[in-house]
Protein backbone atom coordinates (compact mmCIF):
# COMPACT_ATOMS: atom_id res chain seq x y z
CA UNK A 1 0.00 0.00 0.00
CA UNK A 2 1.50 3.21 -1.24
CA UNK A 3 2.68 5.94 2.40
CA UNK A 4 -0.27 8.41 3.08
CA UNK A 5 1.48 11.79 2.52
CA UNK A 6 1.61 13.90 6.16
CA UNK A 7 3.37 16.94 5.11
CA UNK A 8 3.34 19.04 1.62
CA UNK A 9 6.43 21.49 -0.09
CA UNK A 10 4.78 23.94 -1.43
CA UNK A 11 4.64 22.60 -5.10
CA UNK A 12 2.52 20.12 -3.56
CA UNK A 13 0.31 22.28 -2.22
CA UNK A 14 -0.53 23.51 -5.21
CA UNK A 15 -0.63 19.97 -7.01
CA UNK A 16 -3.40 19.25 -3.85
CA UNK A 17 -5.26 22.31 -5.20
CA UNK A 18 -5.50 21.34 -8.44
CA UNK A 19 -6.26 17.37 -7.85
CA UNK A 20 -9.45 18.89 -5.92
CA UNK A 21 -10.92 21.49 -8.01
CA UNK A 22 -13.57 20.75 -10.61
CA UNK A 23 -11.56 19.55 -13.64
CA UNK A 24 -12.45 22.89 -15.91
CA UNK A 25 -11.67 24.95 -13.21
CA UNK A 26 -8.53 23.41 -12.51
CA UNK A 27 -7.64 23.51 -16.26
CA UNK A 28 -7.75 27.20 -15.60
CA UNK A 29 -5.90 27.32 -13.27
CA UNK A 30 -3.04 25.40 -14.93
CA UNK A 31 -3.22 27.42 -17.76
CA UNK A 32 -1.97 30.75 -16.26
CA UNK A 33 1.40 28.83 -15.31
CA UNK A 34 4.53 28.46 -17.87
CA UNK A 35 5.38 25.22 -19.12
CA UNK A 36 8.22 24.82 -16.78
CA UNK A 37 5.91 25.70 -14.01
CA UNK A 38 3.27 23.01 -15.45
CA UNK A 39 5.91 20.31 -15.53
CA UNK A 40 7.03 20.73 -11.85
CA UNK A 41 3.54 20.50 -10.52
CA UNK A 42 2.01 17.70 -13.54
CA UNK A 43 5.14 15.96 -11.72
CA UNK A 44 3.81 16.12 -8.40
CA UNK A 45 0.54 15.13 -9.10
CA UNK A 46 1.53 12.09 -10.75
CA UNK A 47 3.71 10.69 -7.98
CA UNK A 48 1.02 12.03 -5.22
CA UNK A 49 -1.19 9.13 -4.80
CA UNK A 50 -2.62 9.41 -0.97
CA UNK A 51 -2.72 12.83 1.27
CA UNK A 52 -4.30 12.95 4.57
CA UNK A 53 -7.74 14.24 4.44
CA UNK A 54 -6.66 16.91 6.95
CA UNK A 55 -3.39 18.15 5.20
CA UNK A 56 -5.06 18.71 1.86
CA UNK A 57 -7.73 20.68 3.58
CA UNK A 58 -5.26 22.80 5.56
CA UNK A 59 -3.79 23.25 2.24
CA UNK A 60 -6.64 24.20 0.59
CA UNK A 61 -7.62 26.90 3.18
CA UNK A 62 -3.52 28.33 2.51
CA UNK A 63 -4.92 29.02 -0.92
CA UNK A 64 -8.04 30.70 -0.02
CA UNK A 65 -10.07 28.13 -2.52
CA UNK A 66 -12.19 25.69 0.17
CA UNK A 67 -14.62 23.76 -1.65
CA UNK A 68 -17.19 21.26 -0.20
CA UNK A 69 -14.91 18.77 -1.63
CA UNK A 70 -12.17 19.96 0.41
CA UNK A 71 -11.23 17.44 2.80
CA UNK A 72 -11.50 14.31 0.53
CA UNK A 73 -8.20 12.99 -0.31
CA UNK A 74 -6.48 14.05 -3.66
CA UNK A 75 -7.36 11.89 -6.85
CA UNK A 76 -3.08 12.10 -8.42
CA UNK A 77 -1.52 10.11 -10.77
CA UNK A 78 -0.11 10.18 -14.11
CA UNK A 79 -4.43 9.23 -15.80
CA UNK A 80 -5.42 12.85 -13.82
CA UNK A 81 -2.41 14.67 -14.69
CA UNK A 82 -2.91 13.76 -18.01
CA UNK A 83 -5.99 15.05 -18.30
CA UNK A 84 -5.64 17.95 -16.93
CA UNK A 85 -2.64 19.53 -19.25
CA UNK A 86 -4.73 18.53 -21.44
CA UNK A 87 -7.49 20.34 -21.10
CA UNK A 88 -4.94 23.38 -20.10
CA UNK A 89 -2.80 23.60 -22.91
CA UNK A 90 -4.19 20.77 -25.30
CA UNK A 91 -3.11 17.68 -26.56
CA UNK A 92 0.15 18.33 -28.44
CA UNK A 93 1.43 20.77 -25.84
CA UNK A 94 0.14 18.74 -22.71
CA UNK A 95 2.26 15.53 -24.67
CA UNK A 96 5.73 17.59 -24.75
CA UNK A 97 5.05 18.43 -21.36
CA UNK A 98 4.50 14.76 -19.95
CA UNK A 99 7.80 13.73 -22.31
CA UNK A 100 10.19 16.03 -20.39
CA UNK A 101 8.31 15.19 -17.40
CA UNK A 102 8.75 11.59 -17.81
CA UNK A 103 12.37 11.74 -18.93
CA UNK A 104 13.36 13.88 -15.52
CA UNK A 105 11.51 11.51 -13.25
CA UNK A 106 12.77 8.41 -14.83
CA UNK A 107 16.90 9.89 -14.56
CA UNK A 108 16.27 9.64 -11.10
CA UNK A 109 15.00 6.02 -11.16
CA UNK A 110 18.22 4.99 -10.99
CA UNK A 111 20.74 7.63 -9.16
CA UNK A 112 21.57 5.60 -6.05
CA UNK A 113 23.85 3.85 -8.92
CA UNK A 114 25.77 6.64 -10.20
CA UNK A 115 28.36 6.67 -7.49
CA UNK A 116 29.51 3.26 -7.51
CA UNK A 117 32.03 1.58 -9.24
CA UNK A 118 31.78 -0.05 -12.31
CA UNK A 119 32.77 -3.40 -10.70
CA UNK A 120 30.40 -3.37 -7.91
CA UNK A 121 27.61 -2.36 -10.22
CA UNK A 122 28.66 -5.57 -12.47
CA UNK A 123 28.28 -7.46 -9.20
CA UNK A 124 25.24 -6.08 -8.44
CA UNK A 125 23.36 -6.89 -11.65
CA UNK A 126 25.34 -10.16 -11.55
CA UNK A 127 22.56 -12.94 -12.94
CA UNK A 128 20.00 -10.05 -13.78
CA UNK A 129 18.11 -11.42 -17.41
CA UNK A 130 19.71 -8.78 -20.34
CA UNK A 131 16.44 -6.89 -19.94
CA UNK A 132 16.96 -5.90 -16.82
CA UNK A 133 20.44 -4.90 -16.87
CA UNK A 134 19.77 -3.17 -20.32
CA UNK A 135 16.92 -1.31 -18.24
CA UNK A 136 19.15 -0.26 -16.02
CA UNK A 137 22.05 0.84 -18.18
CA UNK A 138 20.10 2.92 -20.36
CA UNK A 139 19.28 5.29 -17.60
CA UNK A 140 23.04 6.04 -16.21
CA UNK A 141 25.24 8.29 -17.09
CA UNK A 142 26.90 7.45 -20.47
CA UNK A 143 30.65 6.88 -19.38
CA UNK A 144 29.41 4.69 -16.40
CA UNK A 145 26.87 2.26 -18.46
CA UNK A 146 30.47 2.53 -20.98
CA UNK A 147 31.95 1.31 -18.13
CA UNK A 148 29.97 -1.60 -16.94
CA UNK A 149 29.03 -3.00 -20.41
CA UNK A 150 33.13 -3.47 -21.36
CA UNK A 151 33.36 -5.27 -18.24
CA UNK A 152 30.83 -8.11 -19.08
CA UNK A 153 31.08 -11.12 -20.89
CA UNK A 154 30.95 -10.90 -24.82
CA UNK A 155 27.65 -13.28 -24.88
CA UNK A 156 26.12 -11.29 -22.33
CA UNK A 157 27.60 -7.66 -23.45
CA UNK A 158 25.28 -8.27 -26.92
CA UNK A 159 22.45 -9.84 -25.43
CA UNK A 160 21.91 -6.27 -22.91
CA UNK A 161 23.35 -4.01 -26.21
CA UNK A 162 20.23 -5.58 -28.08
CA UNK A 163 17.81 -4.85 -25.47
CA UNK A 164 18.66 -1.61 -25.12
CA UNK A 165 18.22 -0.77 -28.80
CA UNK A 166 15.40 -2.62 -28.97
CA UNK A 167 13.39 -1.61 -25.85
CA UNK A 168 9.90 -0.05 -25.62
CA UNK A 169 8.08 1.78 -22.70
CA UNK A 170 8.75 0.02 -19.03
CA UNK A 171 5.79 0.33 -16.79
CA UNK A 172 6.05 2.34 -13.47
CA UNK A 173 5.75 -0.94 -11.06
CA UNK A 174 8.13 -2.69 -13.34
CA UNK A 175 10.93 -0.16 -12.88
CA UNK A 176 9.83 0.28 -9.11
CA UNK A 177 10.30 -3.60 -8.61
CA UNK A 178 13.85 -3.69 -10.21
CA UNK A 179 14.85 -0.43 -8.18
CA UNK A 180 13.50 -1.81 -5.36
CA UNK A 181 15.50 -4.98 -5.97
CA UNK A 182 18.89 -3.73 -6.61
CA UNK A 183 18.64 -0.87 -3.45
CA UNK A 184 17.75 -4.24 -1.27
CA UNK A 185 21.47 -5.64 -2.85
CA UNK A 186 22.79 -2.60 -2.47
CA UNK A 187 21.84 -1.68 1.20
CA UNK A 188 20.94 1.88 0.06
CA UNK A 189 17.74 4.08 0.75
CA UNK A 190 14.32 3.06 -1.51
CA UNK A 191 13.74 6.29 -3.96
CA UNK A 192 10.72 7.65 -5.66
CA UNK A 193 8.57 6.53 -8.03
CA UNK A 194 8.69 6.88 -11.39
CA UNK A 195 7.09 7.18 -14.74
CA UNK A 196 7.59 5.24 -18.18
CA UNK A 197 10.74 5.73 -19.28
CA UNK A 198 11.76 4.33 -23.42
CA UNK A 199 15.44 2.62 -24.65
CA UNK A 200 16.11 2.27 -28.20
CA UNK A 201 19.27 2.85 -30.57
CA UNK A 202 20.99 6.40 -29.57
CA UNK A 203 21.24 5.18 -26.19
CA UNK A 204 23.10 2.27 -27.25
CA UNK A 205 25.17 4.21 -29.66
CA UNK A 206 25.98 6.79 -26.95
CA UNK A 207 27.09 4.25 -24.38
CA UNK A 208 29.17 2.40 -27.15
CA UNK A 209 30.53 6.23 -28.57
CA UNK A 210 32.47 5.96 -25.07
CA UNK A 211 33.66 2.24 -25.21
CA UNK A 212 37.35 1.42 -26.19
CA UNK A 213 37.86 0.72 -29.65
CA UNK A 214 38.32 -3.57 -29.07
CA UNK A 215 34.63 -3.23 -26.99
CA UNK A 216 32.93 -1.34 -29.77
CA UNK A 217 34.28 -3.38 -32.13
CA UNK A 218 33.82 -6.68 -31.05
CA UNK A 219 30.10 -5.73 -30.14
CA UNK A 220 29.24 -4.05 -33.49
CA UNK A 221 30.92 -7.72 -35.43
CA UNK A 222 28.44 -9.84 -32.57
CA UNK A 223 25.43 -7.48 -33.30
CA UNK A 224 26.07 -8.33 -36.71
CA UNK A 225 25.60 -12.05 -36.90
CA UNK A 226 22.64 -11.39 -34.82
CA UNK A 227 20.67 -8.47 -36.24
CA UNK A 228 22.30 -6.95 -38.76
CA UNK A 229 19.38 -4.95 -40.02
CA UNK A 230 20.00 -3.72 -35.94
CA UNK A 231 23.92 -3.21 -36.01
CA UNK A 232 23.71 -1.61 -39.53
CA UNK A 233 21.45 1.17 -37.53
CA UNK A 234 23.90 1.20 -34.80
CA UNK A 235 26.56 1.84 -36.84
CA UNK A 236 25.25 4.56 -38.96
CA UNK A 237 24.71 6.68 -35.97
CA UNK A 238 28.13 6.24 -34.47
CA UNK A 239 31.03 8.62 -34.90
CA UNK A 240 34.20 7.45 -36.67
CA UNK A 241 37.62 8.35 -37.78
CA UNK A 242 36.27 8.44 -41.06
CA UNK A 243 33.42 10.78 -39.96
CA UNK A 244 36.45 13.60 -40.50
CA UNK A 245 35.31 14.14 -43.78
CA UNK A 246 31.77 15.66 -42.43
CA UNK A 247 33.84 18.64 -40.89
CA UNK A 248 33.80 22.03 -42.25
CA UNK A 249 37.33 22.49 -42.75
CA UNK A 250 38.06 24.59 -40.11
CA UNK A 251 36.70 22.43 -37.79
CA UNK A 252 39.00 19.83 -39.56
CA UNK A 253 41.83 22.36 -38.81
CA UNK A 254 40.72 22.67 -35.10
CA UNK A 255 40.66 19.02 -34.72
CA UNK A 256 43.96 18.45 -36.23
CA UNK A 257 46.01 20.99 -34.25
CA UNK A 258 45.27 18.92 -31.07
CA UNK A 259 47.16 15.66 -32.53
CA UNK A 260 50.18 14.92 -32.09
CA UNK A 261 51.66 13.80 -36.01
CA UNK A 262 53.16 10.14 -34.64
CA UNK A 263 49.13 9.82 -33.66
CA UNK A 264 47.76 11.00 -37.09
CA UNK A 265 49.66 8.98 -39.01
CA UNK A 266 48.91 5.85 -37.60
CA UNK A 267 45.66 6.66 -38.10
CA UNK A 268 45.44 6.97 -41.53
CA UNK A 269 46.80 3.44 -41.72
CA UNK A 270 44.82 2.08 -44.44
CA UNK A 271 42.15 4.56 -44.79
CA UNK A 272 40.02 5.95 -47.52
CA UNK A 273 41.42 8.16 -49.51
CA UNK A 274 38.73 10.59 -49.35
CA UNK A 275 39.71 10.94 -45.24
CA UNK A 276 43.38 11.57 -46.47
CA UNK A 277 42.84 14.25 -49.01
CA UNK A 278 40.52 15.98 -46.26
CA UNK A 279 43.28 15.56 -43.34
CA UNK A 280 46.13 16.46 -45.86
CA UNK A 281 44.26 19.58 -47.45
CA UNK A 282 44.07 21.02 -43.51
CA UNK A 283 46.99 20.80 -42.65
CA UNK A 284 49.75 23.70 -43.41
CA UNK A 285 52.85 22.76 -45.42
CA UNK A 286 54.84 22.59 -42.55
CA UNK A 287 52.78 19.90 -40.88
CA UNK A 288 52.22 18.02 -44.31
CA UNK A 289 56.00 17.33 -44.53
CA UNK A 290 56.29 16.29 -40.87
CA UNK A 291 52.88 14.04 -41.71
CA UNK A 292 54.96 12.91 -45.11
CA UNK A 293 57.79 12.06 -42.78
CA UNK A 294 56.18 10.36 -40.05
CA UNK A 295 54.25 8.10 -42.22
CA UNK A 296 57.47 7.02 -44.56
CA UNK A 297 59.33 6.12 -40.84
CA UNK A 298 56.35 3.82 -40.28
CA UNK A 299 56.82 0.29 -40.73
CA UNK A 300 53.79 -2.52 -40.06
CA UNK A 301 51.68 -1.20 -37.70
CA UNK A 302 48.66 -3.50 -35.52
CA UNK A 303 45.37 -3.03 -35.69
CA UNK A 304 45.22 -2.58 -32.66
CA UNK A 305 47.71 0.58 -32.11
CA UNK A 306 45.23 1.72 -35.47
CA UNK A 307 42.09 1.75 -34.19
CA UNK A 308 43.35 3.26 -30.36
CA UNK A 309 45.07 6.62 -32.65
CA UNK A 310 41.54 6.60 -34.91
CA UNK A 311 39.90 6.65 -31.28
CA UNK A 312 42.11 9.29 -30.13
CA UNK A 313 40.73 11.76 -32.99
CA UNK A 314 37.29 10.45 -32.59
CA UNK A 315 37.49 11.54 -29.06
CA UNK A 316 38.66 14.82 -29.90
CA UNK A 317 35.72 15.55 -32.55
CA UNK A 318 33.36 14.41 -30.02
CA UNK A 319 35.03 16.14 -27.10
CA UNK A 320 34.51 19.48 -29.33
CA UNK A 321 31.75 19.14 -30.67
CA UNK A 322 30.29 18.54 -26.66
CA UNK A 323 31.79 21.89 -25.97
CA UNK A 324 29.66 23.21 -28.98
CA UNK A 325 33.48 24.09 -30.47
CA UNK A 326 32.58 22.38 -33.89
CA UNK A 327 29.49 20.82 -35.84
CA UNK A 328 29.38 17.17 -37.29
CA UNK A 329 27.02 16.69 -39.59
CA UNK A 330 25.02 13.21 -39.42
CA UNK A 331 23.07 13.33 -42.27
CA UNK A 332 22.82 10.76 -44.40
CA UNK A 333 26.14 9.70 -44.77
CA UNK A 334 27.64 10.14 -48.70
CA UNK A 335 29.93 7.50 -50.81
CA UNK A 336 32.96 8.41 -51.51
CA UNK A 337 35.46 6.58 -54.83
CA UNK A 338 38.88 5.99 -54.15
Amino acid sequence: MSEIITALTGTQKVAVVLMNMDHELASVVMKQFSDAEAEVIASEIIQLRKVDAEIAENALTEFHEITRNSSRPGRGGHEFAQGLLEASFGAERAAGVLTRVATSMAGKAFEFLDSAESSDVLNLLEGEMPQTIALVLAHLRREHASAILSGMAPSLRTDVAQCIATMGSAAPEAIRIVTDTLKMGARTVVARETVEVVGGVQPLVEIMNRADAATERALLEALEERDPILAEEVRSRMLTFADIVKLESRDVQQVLRGIDTSVLAIAMKGTSGAVLAVIRANLSERNRDLLDDETKSLGPVRVSQVEDARAEVVRAIRDMEAQGTITVQRGVEEEYVN
